[in-house]
């Protein structure tokens, strides 16, 4: 996914877009950012909880 933003970014400041391109690109880059910090949330409350020495099991959500 990072790999991906970084190519939007990318694309947006380097290359001559339309109005209509750059739009879909922030778009999808904001779709991406959204994710990546639900992302991030997710592995920082897993870190505080083994931080807090608590077991817990993290797969039953389904990942």
């Amino acid at each position: 996914m990072v790999k991906k933003l970084e190519d939007i970014i990318y694309s947006m400041e380097n290359k001559e877009l339309t109005l209509q391109e750059t739009m879909k690109s922030y778009e999808q880059g904001i779709k991406l950012c959204n994710k990546l910090y639900k992302y991030l949330n997710e592995a920082e409350g897993k870190i505080k909880i083994l931080s807090n020495g608590q077991e817990q099991d993290f797969l039953r959500d389904g990942e």
